[in-house]
């Protein structure tokens, strides 16, 4: 073994711990707070076992739509890989900033086969596809749960950065800046529709999570779905827009407490906040897990490009 690749793979070593660490920080920090939540809990396991499976039907989803925005650029990546590359990278969420999930994404697809201009390009366009999406499931849902304006803003803004991947000019030059030997071509519309309606089905089925869980904890909460949709949508999108905090961790949280406040009282409130973020903390980690499981492709392996 050379003296670089034993570098490199003790850099491996050293950030999957620190990754880890940072994952089970924050899952112990939630837990601890949540323990001392001085609120009359009722669980129903039914409920939340099935808010869980809810969950990793989510996950399923949200690759189906990265998936099938890579196909549009003729980059078929087999579903196991996906899910692998996905379920990694997820995890970069844990650290300081957002471009480390984003970045992870990039590397393990590309090493997974798909083409680095497609998969650098479609790293970013899934934040847009992402953000856009659950706004309009916001406006959707809780139409008066944030400003119009931002409302529309985000979704202006979403629509625009896509369409840059479909107009050919501005999609060259950025397939372009990614691999200069051999630009991207223009997204074709279908695939920005499909993986679109994907990630927005994503976001209701992720809402009907929610709702589980609020009905497993609290058995006698009156959330109506449409409101659960909304408001976990609209606390998760703030915390992927805040910049600084490690997995939207305190914005997303003080949002769905002001959210949920009026109709659980502010101690119910923040026991779903918290268990909403031990629970995504966990199903992540495990999905995170079982995508070790995986075995990596490498370009040689690829027979289905």
């Amino acid at each position: 073994m050379s003296t670089g690749s034993g570098w490199l793979r003790a850099g491996k070593v050293v950030a999957t711990i620190l990754v880890l660490a940072l994952v089970a920080r924050s899952l112990e920090r939630n837990w601890v707070a949540f323990q001392s939540v001085q609120v009359a809990l009722d669980a129903k396991i039914g409920w939340l076992a099935a808010s869980v499976a809810v969950v990793f039907l989510t996950y399923a989803i949200q690759i189906e739509s990265w998936r099938r925005m890579l196909r549009g650029w003729e980059q078929r990546l087999p579903y196991g890989q996906a899910a692998r590359a996905w379920a990694l990278a997820n995890l970069g969420r844990y650290l300081p900033g957002k471009v480390w999930s984003v970045a992870g994404l990039v590397v393990l697809a590309e090493r997974a086969g798909v083409r680095r201009s497609a998969a650098a390009v479609s790293a970013f366009a899934m934040q847009a596809v992402i953000v856009g999406t659950g706004v309009v499931l916001v406006a959707a849902a809780t139409p008066h749960a944030a400003s119009p304006v931002l409302l529309r803003g985000a979704v202006i803004t979403a629509v625009a950065l896509i369409g840059v991947l479909a107009w050919r000019r501005t999609a060259r030059w950025l397939g372009a800046l990614a691999d200069s030997d051999l630009p991207l071509p223009p997204l074709p519309a279908s695939a920005i529709v499909l993986s679109s309606s994907l990630m927005l089905l994503s976001w209701a089925t992720f809402g009907v999570s929610f709702w589980m869980l609020i009905r497993g904890l609290i058995s006698t909460a009156t959330v109506p779905l449409p409101a659960a949709m909304g408001m976990f949508a609209l606390g998760y999108v703030m915390g992927l827009v805040a910049v600084i905090a490690p997995g939207g961790l305190g914005v997303r949280d003080l949002a769905l407490v002001g959210l949920l406040t009026p109709f659980l009282g502010s101690g119910g409130a923040l026991a779903v906040s918290l268990a909403s973020r031990v629970q995504l903390t966990l199903t992540e980690a495990g999905a995170a897990a079982a995508g070790l499981l995986v075995k990596p492709a490498g370009k040689e392996e690829r027979t289905d490009r």
